[in-house]
């Protein structure tokens, strides 16, 4: 039973990990988008900025989330 233990304590801890890196994009994300605000851009040059940091934001939620999963996962089989 000991063994089965560790395993789900590190896809806890795999978990944790890949929800951090997942905030860390989020992070990023907002950080790219103040940026592209303060540059007082046009509509359309705004747009595409943020039209082309949106693959960075939607991949960090789904690194986030799968991360959620797997703590959740972890705590309740382990």
């Amino acid at each position: 039973m000991e063994q089965s233990s560790t395993v789900f304590e590190m896809v806890i801890f795999a978990g944790a990990a890949l929800t951090a890196l997942g905030i860390i994009g989020i992070v990023m994300f907002i950080v790219k988008v103040r940026a592209a605000q303060k540059e007082q851009l046009e509509d359309e040059a705004l747009k595409a900025r943020l039209g082309a940091l949106m693959p960075l934001n939607l991949g960090s939620f789904l690194v986030s989330a799968i991360g959620l999963m797997m703590v959740v996962m972890g705590v309740i089989l382990g």
